[in-house]
């Protein structure tokens, strides 16, 4: 039974104790705690009760709550003495406060009073009884004789019905009575006019409680509280009996037998005889009351009867002559020695069979829930089992007697118990078991009550159950509400509907049942907005394929009765799985849902099912080639110059396959793994196709330049580059279109716009796309207007600190695909980041992973050589290309006078000297003594390029030794890592504690490790580190070895990546080449070598110190 209001709010607030003293509490608590009190009604917030006292009478409570901005507030009235507010009052509060029991307001006959304790405050009885004849008059009153109104009872018996009513009179001096309409009983009781006495506000308070919340003063008068007032008004001297005007006095109490009276129309009335008459009047109560209508008297009926019975006996109609025989026959089966009007033959028939009767019903309702502070609806089933003994029914919960009357004989059917007991054990057996609560789903007179633990077994029931019951011979009665009267699935149909470009279509999923489709879109929809927890993943993920969920076709049409179906949750997930966006967005209206070209790929989730397809064969086919990209076999492109390794050729069937279905995708290869050379081959293999008919653009850093120039150079060579940078570069936006491949930079690309998006482009790729992260920098905000067939990035970091990033991204590669960015927050990043939701993560990860290729080393691993080398180019910063020429010039004049005044061989240190100053120039201005630098130069030239190579190596879990020959250059490095609060080792000359570093690094305390050549070129096993860097060329190729075998050596169980990082154009570069065609010169050049051991002649010279690109010579 649901909790009533006023029993929420009692139980919820305490604030009704504010409205009784504290002895009154003390005093009402013990007497709920005694089972003094019962709660006879709660209607709303009014509460009706009766609770007994100290010497066994009862009284009767009328309570009202009102919740105020005070709190809660209670009025409450009472037959007591004390009257309102009383412990009689709290007893019922306290009483309802403890107990979810309580009857409701719908009850029509009051349970019995509690069990009378005897004992209040030890009192002996005859004591108690005394103390309460202190409360109660004992005697009744003689009739008023005092001038002025007085309020009068009148008493009404109209049929059976008996009530009484209040009037206002007064007595005219020739003794006649005038009455008139009295007041409302709220005037009487609270303002309580001069001529109401303490005597009627008993009576008063006794009506109200009585009144079903009426301000009438009028009450019916039935059982023990009806008896109670009619003794009260009786007591007053003015009772009065309506109809003839005739004041009541106490008379004795009489013997009497109820008899039928046959009347001069034949018909027959019931009416109750003593010895010396019949008394016309008898009231319904308990105990039954006559009136003597001629003196005036009235008292108590003993009868010997049931009380029930005879107040229903003394209410009884009038009965036709007709109906004679069928009365006779229904009171003789009731076997409760209730007079019969006249005598009929009987007879016991025990050969019937019982035949089972099964009704199944189901109730929709709201609770409230106190874990939520919410209403929620829910749903209850029943199951109730009945006899059915050759046409009279029976139940396990009604024992009255089977009874029929045929031919003016009454027959009586015997039950057979044992034959009952093993239907009911078969209902058992299929896993129910007898209701232990009230529930509405069924009426009680439908049978015996049976419950299932569960939905699922309600279903499992329905679906295997309920077709053995009737194949058993069991009659099934299924009330139109009940929720798993299922239907049979005809069939499962898919309809697409593509647009005319095939840019988007629309999907509708959907069951055939009795030959009617019906689209499961709006039903998956009203199932998210009522239950979500039933469809979420997790959910989902816990259900087994064989389980059901049950649905209802029509929930929501007022039109229609509810048509339910049992799915498998095995396709649910399927449906799911392709519908996922509704777990997101819950506007979504209309049988079908529309969706991008790209969402093709969620058909695959439905592809194994045995669906009814209709169109979409292209967008089919483009689902099933998005789930195989990976798959897909293409060639290398001819020219290609290099050997593509098994994930690289995946990688290329990967990009060529999105282009195949006309969207973009993130190669999100670890560094090292070659993601430049993958797309340098799909744009090669796009020209050779013929299909590259507009540029393809790359956005980069500008430290990147040089290396897809250098990339594009080896591997590429039949691809025409651009590179679209420096102060000249105006010249070339007219002829864009003549090249196959531009590249430009993202500082570059706001400044350049207007011409970038003049000019359409085939492939546009985003080179370290996680420069884009912010979607309002400049770069993003001009990337995002540029036009392409087809867009790329390349990032092994496409999210660093949070989601928006990703957003970024994809808002570039296909615009819309995760909804605008108010959107996404909504549904993604703050589910996620603030809260958690690995759901949501999860659906995200789906939604992406389609358009995300990324590998790691370690899942490569087995494909790669034990080292591989690599240079990374670096670009001098402007300041830096000034410094470079000016001691360029300077060296340059210097050492060739120096070699003509005393030959090269006696040249050697002016040479060294000269190149070790180039050399700093190209590693940082600040290593050059005498040269002011000015500005930032961290974020610029080869310390910036270094900086950025870190933060997505370490993003990757990378270890790494970085090497220089210039401890000062160590020095800012140390610096720069400080400031990124990046966990590092160092190891120079001035390190006296060798061991400590070099623990730390290999205990993984430290994820750089910086060290100096001379400190730690040899000597050294670092098997910790998978990456080393070179940030300073050491052209001499054995000691350069040597300092990469500190992590490439016996030991070591990861492949090893070797960056070399050299400045385009340099005297770095040059040398690089020297030690390539002259080995043993520039180890020489490097070492220190004798003159007696080399030569340099005007070529190397002029190698050496030639200028830099773009910059005029001597």
């Amino acid at each position: 039974m649901s909790e009533s209001d006023a029993q929420f709010f009692v139980r919820a607030h305490n604030g009704w104790t504010m409205s009784f003293d504290r002895k009154t509490l003390r005093r009402g608590r013990d007497y709920a705690d005694e089972g003094r009190s019962a709660i006879v009604s709660i209607l709303g917030m009014t509460i009706r009760a009766e609770c007994t006292g100290s010497a066994g009478r009862t009284y009767y409570q009328r309570i009202t709550l009102d919740m105020t901005g005070d709190g809660l507030e209670c009025e409450g009235s009472c037959t007591c003495p004390v009257g309102e507010n009383c412990k009689h009052c709290a007893a019922a509060l306290y009483l309802l406060e403890q107990g979810p029991d309580c009857g409701e307001g719908d009850q029509d006959t009051p349970p019995a009073p509690a069990e009378t304790t005897q004992h209040s405050l030890d009192l002996p009885p005859e004591l108690a009884h005394w103390v309460e004849t202190l409360e109660v008059p004992t005697k009744p009153a003689e009739p008023a004789k005092r001038k002025g109104p007085s309020l009068y009872y009148k008493v009404v018996n109209d049929h059976g019905v008996c009530t009484l009513s209040v009037s206002k009179g007064t007595r005219e001096a020739d003794g006649q009575l005038k009455l008139g309409r009295a007041s409302s009983l709220p005037e009487m009781l609270y303002y309580t006019p001069r001529y109401v006495t303490d005597e009627d506000l008993r009576i008063l308070r006794l009506i109200d409680t009585l009144a079903n919340n009426s301000s009438m003063p009028i009450a019916r008068l039935e059982g023990k509280q009806g008896a109670e007032l009619y003794e009260f008004a009786l007591a007053s001297g003015r009772l009065i009996h309506a109809e003839k005007q005739l004041s009541l006095i106490p008379g004795p109490t009489l013997q009497a037998e109820f008899r039928w009276m046959r009347l001069e129309n034949g018909s027959y009335r019931g009416s109750w005889h003593n010895d010396k008459r019949m008394h016309d009047v008898a009231l319904p109560l308990d105990p039954l009351y006559y009136i003597d209508t001629q003196t005036g008297m009235t008292g108590k009926l003993e009868h010997g009867l049931d009380p029930f019975i005879a107040s229903q006996l003394a209410s009884a109609p009038t009965v036709p002559e007709h109906l004679i025989i069928p009365l006779s026959h229904r009171l003789n089966a009731l076997n409760r020695q209730v007079p019969t009007p006249t005598s009929v033959r009987s007879e016991e028939i025990d050969s019937i069979q019982p035949r089972p009767h099964l009704t199944l019903g189901s109730l929709e309702f709201s609770a409230y829930m106190p874990k939520t502070g919410r209403m929620q609806r829910q749903m209850q089933h029943r199951a109730a089992l009945a006899f059915d003994y050759d046409g009279l029914r029976a139940s396990g919960s009604d024992e009255k007697p089977l009874t029929r009357l045929i031919n003016n004989t009454s027959q009586r059917i015997r039950r057979q118990p044992q034959a009952e007991q093993a239907l009911r054990k078969v209902l058992l057996d299929l896993g129910f078991k007898a209701a232990t609560r009230q529930s509405k789903a069924l009426p009680d007179s439908a049978g015996e009550m049976f419950q299932l633990p569960d939905d699922e077994a309600w279903l499992r029931f329905a679906r295997e159950g309920l077709p053995r019951l009737r194949e058993a011979g069991w009659d099934i009665d299924i009330h139109r509400d009940f929720a798993f009267n299922l239907q049979e699935v005809d069939d499962w149909y898919a309809t697409i509907d593509e647009a005319p470009g095939h840019e988007w279509f629309d999907l509708e999923l959907g069951i055939v049942v009795d030959g009617q489709r019906h689209s499961l879109l709006p039903i998956v929809l009203q199932l998210l907005r009522s239950n979500p927890e039933l469809l979420r993943p997790s959910e989902l993920a816990r259900r087994s394929d064989d389980e059901h969920l049950l649905i209802d076709l029509n929930r929501g049409r007022l039109d229609a009765s509810a048509l339910r179906v049992a799915l498998p949750y095995g396709r649910i997930k399927a449906v799911m799985g392709t519908l996922g966006e509704l777990y997101l967005h819950e506007d979504v209206a209309g049988p079908s849902l529309r969706l991008d070209r790209a969402d093709a790929a969620r058909l695959n989730e439905i592809e194994g099912l045995p669906l009814h397809w209709e169109g979409g064969a292209h967008v089919r086919d483009l689902g099933r080639r998005l789930r195989d990209a990976r798959d897909l076999q293409v060639a290398p492109p001819t020219g290609l110059q290099a050997s593509l390794r098994p994930y690289q050729q995946q990688g290329l069937n990967w990009l060529q396959a999105l282009r195949e279905m006309g969207t973009g995708g993130i190669l999100g290869d670890d560094m090292g793994l070659g993601k430049t050379l993958q797309a340098l081959a799909h744009l090669l293999l796009e020209k050779q196709a013929g299909r590259l008919t507009a540029p393809a653009l790359a956005v980069m850093p500008t430290s990147l330049v040089p290396n897809w120039l250098d990339e594009a150079q080896r591997f590429a060579p039949d691809l025409r580059v651009l590179a679209l940078q420096g102060p000249g570069r105006s010249k070339h936006f007219a002829t864009l279109h003549e090249y196959d491949l531009v590249l430009t930079t993202y500082a570059l690309v706001p400044r350049d716009l207007e011409h970038l998006r003049s000019q359409p482009w085939h492939v546009l790729v985003l080179d370290e796309a996680q420069n884009i992260k912010s979607s309002t920098s400049k770069a993003a905000l001009a990337v995002y207007e540029l036009q392409a067939n087809q867009r790329l990035c390349l990032t092994g970091t496409p999210m660093e600190n949070n989601l928006g990033e990703l957003w970024s991204i994809f808002h570039f590669l296909m615009p819309g695909w995760l909804g605008d960015l108010k959107r996404f927050n909504q549904d993604y990043r703050t589910p996620i980041e603030r809260h958690g939701d690995n759901e949501r993560l999860a659906h995200l990860v789906t939604r992406i992973r389609p358009f995300l290729l990324r590998r790691t080393k370690e899942q490569v691993a087995t494909e790669l050589p034990a080292k591989t080398e690599m240079v990374h180019w670096v670009e001098l910063s402007d300041a830096q290309r000034d410094t470079y020429e000016a001691v360029r010039v300077a060296m340059d004049k210097k050492v060739r006078d120096e070699i003509a005044r005393n030959g090269a061989a006696r040249s050697q240190i002016v040479i060294l000297d000269a190149l070790l100053k180039l050399r700093q120039v190209c590693c940082d201005l600040r290593l050059v003594k005498g040269v002011e630098s000015k500005g930032n130069q961290a974020d610029k030239g080869k310390l910036g390029a270094l900086l950025e190579m870190l933060e997505e190596l370490l993003s990757e879990g990378r270890r790494v030794l970085l090497f220089s020959q210039f401890t000062s250059m160590l020095a800012l490095i140390e610096q720069e890592l400080q400031k990124r609060k990046i966990r590092y080792s160092l190891l120079t000359g001035d390190t006296r504690d060798r061991r400590t570093p070099v623990q730390q690094f290999q205990q993984g305390e430290s994820d750089v490790f910086l060290i100096s050549l001379k400190a730690g070129g040899v000597g050294l096993n670092l098997t910790a580190a998978d990456t080393v860097i070179h940030f300073d060329p050491w052209w001499n190729p054995a000691s350069e070895n040597q300092a990469t075998d500190r992590a490439y050596r016996i030991g070591q169980d990861k492949p090893v990546f070797v960056f070399k990082l050299i400045t385009r154009g340099t005297v770095e570069e040059k040398i690089q080449l020297l030690q390539q065609e002259k080995a043993a010169l520039a180890a020489s050049l490097l070492d220190g070598g004798q003159a007696g051991q080399w030569r340099l002649g005007d070529e190397e010279i002029e190698a050496l110190f030639a200028p830099l690109p773009g910059k005029r010579g001597r």
